[in-house]
Formats: structure tokens, C-alpha cells, sequence
């Protein structure tokens, strides 16, 4: 392939902007992958949708700084771009400007290189669960093999990344049927899960889930004491291929199994919400922060479309509508509605117990409500159809994080700050191809490392699950005992709180850009370029600091969050060596030593 010195050609309206925005959101997929996660995260379950507001308005307030910075300064490059303008612009912070660049630039790869590798990574965990379903006997849904997942991930980073090197303007039209699909049928999940909830109230007859067979039953289970870890523990009966059998009364007639809607059980552990207003309530500001910390996933990609201004046809105009419309949209309503019905879901049939061992909580509620509505045996199918639209969501999220980040590296690349390979374009495609398939290498590992130990820390295995799974090097291998599982970090996790760190560090740095940008500027206002961006870098920041902080304070877990944290400080101590050697190779100063010309 010959490099040109070719330009990119401006062919994205504001639905083509605003699509490619949405499809990093997703609110299927994140629903789908995030929400195992989230449950998981120590006792803070209960605050799962207050998290969620908390990060959608700190989200938002970002979102006014990117869309109020896109107006000055539309062009390629996103966050990097502005930062670079904002202090050229400056009458006083220009000599600042290419250590500003770098540094925003430079942190803002610490999410956009992790991010999509977590993305290929989720891809595996849901088709190691679909093949799980499908084929049970050669996996186990609820805990996929980690070999398996790794080949996906591995596949889906090459084969996503080639439809980025493509071009944008097929990615836009993969994203806008993807869009529409995944929207859809997850708002239909939320309104039979709603639908279920309200139709069972406590003590009415309903199903219980079995995650070793990932089916519902609408009988009690039949139990049985064993000896675990020394301790007399009621354990389900069942036949040679694993079925649970059915408890009877003493007229040989199957029990019933009758819904409820506890808080908590007898060792104080979260059960589900007795109330709607258990489910947006905040219960301790501790648990909110942590949620937000991990749901910040779910939200970020707004600003994506900032590095496509080079793309747009009306980049002034388009870019800023297509920030906040994206965020609005996916965010305050689709999320906000559809995490409300999966709190709300939540019983003694299906506990948020279940939610945090489970590879695919959402999945296993489809189940459950698809049994309910069209019959028992048919909830699995009613999955599958939701599953795979959460599926093309998902790549979706990656194409479009894989187009973002390539272009933020390729500013760089063209700018040299980064190896000037970076910054070619394809002659024929005008992609950064080569951005694109060192970000395609990238991601793979990345996805690799995120699904190796997904069941470790709190979410690990008893040693009977682990046991019952099949054995086989794509099935099993990888797992060890329940104890040993528990030892060792969350890898999915970890790398999803690595990703959010380096969101929660370049959002934080672009509300301070937007200050800079606007300070002394003829448009400033009050509100929209000095309290929003303020509230958004102290929301952020509190955010960080919380990282490290919460796990001491009894909020959240301890290994998880140092690992990310030790990644991001790894990751800046590199990055100051790679800006020194750069600096010397080239020539140039940390400083800008000559005013020189900015954007209009």
C-alpha cells in the first residue's frame, strides 16, 4: 500500500456524525456487558443507577466542553487538537502549547488504546456464553473458557480493524443499522422485564434460574445437605446430565416456587429492590462513586466524534449537535430506563448474587422473562435474537473506538509526536491505516489479558462449578480452584477501571482546555466555559481519587483498582521518557519558543 500526501475528504453530515458517536455508547451492548460488572463490584450493587446518574451528569458537563470547544476549533484530532489550539490561541499560555498537546494527547491513549481491546474482550465473553448456551456440553455459558474467548477477541480485533481501514463512510452505514437494531430490541427487553416485575408481585408464582444449566423453573429445587468448606450447606439435587430435580409435598405434587423481593439476605448480602424507589435511590454516597467509576464505561464515546471534523461537511455546525444529541439520547434516556428495569428485575429468583457470577446477567433475565412470556424452553430463544443484536452493537463500539483512536494517533503521528508512520494516510481509502492495524495489534492483547481471569477475586467459581465444566483446552483450560481464582484479579475488571482511569484523566484535562480556550475569549460565558467545565474537572477528579481511596474505605475491592492505577502510572512514566527522546531526535523544545500561527 503507497502512502500519499493526500487529505481527508468531508463527507459526514449531522446523522453520520451523530451515528458514529452512538454507536461507541451502545447502550445494548454496555447493558449486556457492563451491568456482570457492576454487580459484581463489593456491596455497592444497590447504588447500580444512582452511579449511573452521577456519571451521566459528569459525562454531560464534559460533553459542553468538547461541543463548546468543537465550535472554535473543528478539525482532526479530538481532544489533542484542541489543546494544541486553545493554548496557540492563548495570549498568554501559547508558549505552553506543545506540552499541553502532548500530555492530553498522551493520556488520552490510555483510553483509546484499552478501550477497544476491552471491547474484542467482551466480544469473546459473550460468544463464549452463546456457545455455551447453544452447546452445553461442550461449555459452560455461565463460565466460558478462557482460551476460547481469547481466539474471538484475537479475530474480531483483526477483522473490525479492517473495516475501519476501509473507510468512514462504511463504518457510518455499519453503525446506523447497528444503531437502530440494538436500540430496539433492547428497549423491548426493558419493557418485559418491567412487565414481569410488575405481573409477580411477592408470593405469586414465577421461575427461578439454575446457572449451572442456564434455564428458569417455576418449581422449587430439590436440596439436599453436603459437607463445603466444613460447613453443612444445602446443596441442589440433580440428575446424571445436571438438571435440577423439583422439590414435592407430601402428595408427590411439585413445589411451586414462589417469588419475593428481600434487600438483603441473613448474611446482610444484597438480594434485590422491595421498591422502585430502592432502585434510583443513592443508599451511601460510597456505593454511588464506585458505580460510577465502573459505569463511566458505559457513557464515554461522545466526544468520538470531535476527531472527525476533518471529515464533516459542516464541522462547526455539526460536531457540537452530535456531542450532546448522542450523550442524550443514549445515555439519559436509553440507559437510565433500561438499567432501571434490570435493578428492578432483580428477586429472590434471580438475586444480584446470581448477576455477579454470571458472564451475562442480562442474558440470563432474558431467559428468565422469555420463559414467562411465550412459554417455558422458549426464553433461551428470545436470548439468542437479543444476544445477537447485542453482538453487532458490540462491534459497532469497537469500529467506531478503533476510528477514533487512529485518528488521535494519527494528529500525533502527523504532528511527530509520535513515529511519523502514524501520521500517513491510505492513497486510495484516506485512512491512518497504519494507526489503525498497530491499534488492531494492540487491542488484541489487550483483549486477551481482559478475558484470561474473568471470573477471578470476588466473582470466582466454587470449585463445584468448576468441576461440572467440560473439559477441553477451549472449554476449561485456565481454570483452577475457587481459591486460587480468588486470589487473582478480576482481569476483565481490571481492565475496564485501566480504561475508565485514562477517561476520567482526559476528560478532566479537556474541561481544563475548555477554560483555557475561552478565558479573556469574546464569547465566554459564565456558565458554559467557566462552572461546567469546573463542576466536570472537579466530578472527574473526585472520580480518580476515588479509585485509589474507596477499596481502604470498605467500598469496592483493593486489587483491581491498583492494578489500573499502576498501568496509568507506568503509562506516564513512559510517556515522559518517549517525550524527552522525541524532543532530542527532533530538535524541538518542550516550549514553543516562537509564536506561531493558530486556527481561526
Amino acid at each position: 500500500m503507497a502512502d500519499a500526501p493526500v487529505e481527508m475528504k468531508p463527507t459526514l453530515g449531522l446523522t453520520g456524525l451523530t451515528m458514529n458517536a452512538m454507536a461507541l455508547i451502545a447502550p445494548g451492548a454496555f447493558l449486556w456487558l457492563t451491568y456482570a460488572g457492576q454487580a459484581a463490584a463489593g456491596n455497592s450493587a444497590p447504588s447500580m443507577w444512582a452511579g449511573i446518574l452521577f456519571a451521566t451528569l459528569l459525562c454531560l458537563a464534559t460533553a459542553v466542553c468538547y461541543a463548546e470547544m468543537a465550535k472554535l476549533y473543528p478539525g482532526t484530532g479530538s481532544s489533542y487538537y484542541f489543546a494544541e489550539q486553545s493554548f496557540l490561541n492563548h495570549e498568554s499560555a501559547w508558549p505552553y502549547a506543545r506540552l499541553a498537546k502532548f500530555i492530553v494527547g498522551w493520556g488520552s491513549h490510555l483510553y483509546y488504546w484499552i478501550y477497544p481491546g476491552v471491547m474484542v474482550g467482551v466480544i469473546g465473553v459473550i460468544s463464549g456464553y452463546l456457545v455455551g448456551t447453544i452447546w452445553p456440553n461442550f461449555m459452560s455459558a455461565s463460565n466460558p473458557g478462557p482460551m476460547f474467548m481469547m481466539l474471538v477477541a484475537v479475530v474480531f480485533a483483526f477483522a473490525v480493524s479492517y473495516i475501519a481501514h476501509r473507510g468512514v463512510n462504511g463504518s457510518t452505514s455499519v453503525n446506523i443499522a447497528i444503531n437502530v437494531i440494538q436500540i430496539s430490541a433492547l428497549l423491548v427487553f426493558t419493557v418485559v422485564a418491567l412487565g414481569y416485575r410488575m405481573n409477580h408481585p411477592p408470593g405469586s408464582v414465577a421461575f427461578q434460574f439454575d446457572q449451572q444449566t442456564s434455564a428458569a423453573y417455576s418449581c422449587e429445587f430439590a436440596t439436599t445437605k453436603t459437607m463445603v468448606n466444613g460447613a453443612s450447606t444445602d446443596t441442589i439435587v440433580r440428575a446424571a446430565d445436571g438438571t435440577p430435580q423439583c422439590a414435592v409435598d407430601a402428595a408427590g405434587k411439585q413445589v411451586p416456587f414462589k417469588i419475593d423481593y428481600p434487600y438483603a439476605d441473613s448474611t446482610g448480602t444484597f438480594v434485590s429492590h422491595p421498591t422502585a424507589g430502592s432502585v434510583i435511590g443513592v443508599h451511601k454516597f460510597g456505593f454511588m462513586f464506585v458505580q460510577a467509576c465502573i459505569a463511566i464505561l458505559i457513557l464515554v464515546g461522545f466526544e468520538s466524534v470531535t476527531s472527525m471534523g476533518g471529515e464533516a461537511k459542516n464541522a462547526k455546525r455539526d460536531v457540537p449537535i452530535a456531542v450532546i444529541t448522542s450523550l442524550l439520547v443514549q445515555g439519559c434516556f436509553c440507559y437510565l430506563f433500561e438499567y432501571f428495569a434490570a435493578n428492578y428485575f432483580l428477586n429472590s429468583g434471580y438475586p444480584n448474587g446470581f448477576a455477579a457470577t454470571s458472564s451475562a446477567p442480562i442474558g440470563d433475565m432474558m431467559i428468565i422473562v422469555g420463559d414467562a412470556l411465550f412459554g417455558t424452553g422458549r426464553g433461551r430463544i428470545f436470548m439468542l435474537a437479543e444476544a445477537a443484536t447485542v453482538f453487532l452493537a458490540l462491534i459497532g463500539t469497537t469500529l467506531s473506538c478503533i476510528n477514533t483512536g487512529a485518528r488521535v494517533t494519527y494528529a500525533m503521528g502527523k504532528d511527530k509526536e509520535l513515529p511519523d508512520s502514524m501520521g500517513a494516510l491510505h492513497s486510495r481509502n484516506l485512512t491512518p491505516h497504519k494507526a489503525i492495524w498497530t491499534l488492531a495489534i494492540i487491542s488484541a492483547v489487550v483483549g486477551c489479558i481482559t478475558v484470561s481471569v474473568i471470573c477471578g477475586d470476588g466473582g470466582s467459581p466454587t470449585d463445584a462449578a468448576i468441576a461440572a465444566l467440560a473439559h477441553g483446552f477451549w472449554s476449561s483450560f485456565g481454570y483452577t480452584t475457587h481459591d486460587k481464582m480468588a486470589d487473582l484479579p478480576n482481569t476483565f475488571l481490571t481492565t475496564t477501571l485501566a480504561s475508565n482511569f485514562g477517561t476520567f484523566l482526559l476528560y478532566m484535562l479537556s474541561c481544563i482546555t475548555c477554560i483555557v480556550c475561552y478565558h479573556n475569549h469574546p464569547k465566554f460565558k459564565v456558565v458554559r466555559h467557566l462552572l461546567i467545565p469546573i463542576f466536570g474537572l472537579l466530578a472527574n477528579l473526585a472520580c480518580m481519587i476515588f479509585y485509589v481511596v474507596g477499596p481502604f474505605m470498605g467500598y469496592g475491592t483493593k486489587k483491581e483498582p491498583l492494578y489500573a492505577l499502576g498501568v496509568a502510572l507506568v503509562w506516564a512514566i513512559y510517556g515522559g521518557i518517549f517525550f524527552t527522546r522525541m524532543s532530542k531526535k527532533s530538535g524541538r523544545t518542550t516550549l514553543v519558543e516562537g509564536r506561531v500561527s493558530a486556527a481561526s
